[in-house]
């Protein structure tokens, strides 16, 4: 047991020192100065059955304080709950930006739904307003009002092809508070922001819920037609942007919120295990060491401070216990970001667990044949 703490503590100590410094909460839109001339842009939502969450989000983007051009194209991606007819009267008795609601039919062979909406709304932005960046958003994230103008700024002034912010997700129910900041901590974990936004790096990714892209980019990358297949398509859309020169930034967001809710455990469930596998590229071998390396992490630290002191073995003890006081430490200014309490931090094993049992739920659904499975379709793996 001694050798298993001492193997988790070491792996600590690289996680806090040599992973991208991925815990740390600071990266915020880099520094912006107004440009000369103001660019146009499309925003660009992909919206499936949103009629919950699009009076909170909704008005948010048409309501957008932007000094040039910019138009709302939401592309209803065969909602069943009447979310086109919703938008439609909210731009009526909101007014603000123009809001275009469009419909593009079932998703073609090798695409997947948001893909599909994604590539329709782009292609109608560019016949109605030829935009020179698109913002590509969620229906259930709402904006501050300056929110599209500083991310134009922020990409005009550093020069960037794609900038992403992670959007603040909903905290509110105890589930949440135990799953959601663990969310954004283990996807820093995976992919370090400091990583991709280092010119050169391999490390690309972004946050679905609010990128924008310059067109010019997009085109050179060949998206969204590229990445039809994607499930993860935000970390795919990064990737092909990078891999054709572009420049990427992704940073964590101040006013730009999630307003859907998790209120019930097999939700938050749903949300990790429907692409889980697939960010292991549905690979076994990925899956084992992602369950060993868990283990080893999360897990072991814990136990080796627990059956230390049972057994009287103070050295495995005080290897788990340091382990485990690295784990929180490094939790913390997630929490911090988040508002809650650093009692939550001791807490982050059992939080890692239950994403041990996600991943592997996910794989058990996808040799199910019942992979990927959102919002009435299921996608198999490329």
């Amino acid at each position: 047991m001694e050798w298993i703490g001492a193997g988790s503590l070491l792996a600590w100590v690289w996680l806090l020192l040599g992973q991208g410094f991925f815990w740390r909460t600071d990266l915020r839109l880099p520094e912006r100065r107004d440009p000369e001339r103001w660019p146009s842009v499309a925003v660009v939502v992909p919206a499936r059955d949103e009629a919950a969450v699009l009076p909170d989000s909704l008005p948010s983007l048409l309501g957008q304080k932007y000094p040039g051009r910019a138009e709302v194209f939401l592309v209803d991606d065969g909602s069943t709950d009447g979310t086109g007819a919703l938008a439609r009267e909210l731009a009526a008795a909101r007014g603000g930006l123009p809001l275009t609601v469009s419909s593009p039919g079932e998703p073609g062979p090798g695409w997947t739904g948001k893909l599909w909406a994604l590539r329709h709304g782009i292609a109608l932005a560019r016949e109605r307003t030829d935009p020179e960046y698109l913002l590509l958003t969620d229906a259930d994230i709402a904006h501050a009002p300056d929110s599209l103008r500083e991310l134009v700024a922020a990409a005009r002034s550093a020069g960037l092809d794609l900038v992403s912010q992670m959007a603040r997700l909903r905290v509110v129910t105890c589930w949440e508070r135990l799953i959601v900041p663990a969310f954004v901590y283990f996807f820093g974990q995976l992919y370090p922001f400091r990583w991709v936004n280092r010119p050169g790096a391999r490390t690309a990714a972004a946050a679905g819920g609010c990128v924008l892209l310059r067109r010019e980019a997009a085109e050179r990358a060949g998206v969204p037609e590229a990445i039809r297949h994607a499930v993860i398509d935000d970390v795919t859309l990064a990737r092909a942007v990078k891999r054709s020169g572009g420049t990427v930034w992704l940073g964590l967001a101040d006013r730009v919120d999630s307003v859907r809710p998790y209120a019930r455990p097999a939700e938050l469930w749903r949300m990790v295990s429907r692409s889980a596998y697939a960010q292991l590229r549905h690979r076994p071998l990925l899956l084992l060491g992602t369950v060993l390396g868990l283990a080893l992490v999360y897990l072991a630290p814990p136990v080796a401070l627990a059956s230390g002191l049972a057994a009287g073995r103070t050295s495995v003890a005080v290897l788990g216990g340091a382990a485990w006081a690295v784990m929180c430490g490094t939790y913390l200014p997630m929490l911090r970001y988040y508002g809650q309490r650093p009692w939550w931090a001791p807490l982050l094993p059992f939080t890692a667990l239950l994403y041990l049992l996600m991943t592997v739920d996910s794989a058990v659904r996808h040799y199910r044949g019942r992979g990927a499975a959102w919002k009435g379709r299921t996608y198999p793996a490329p």
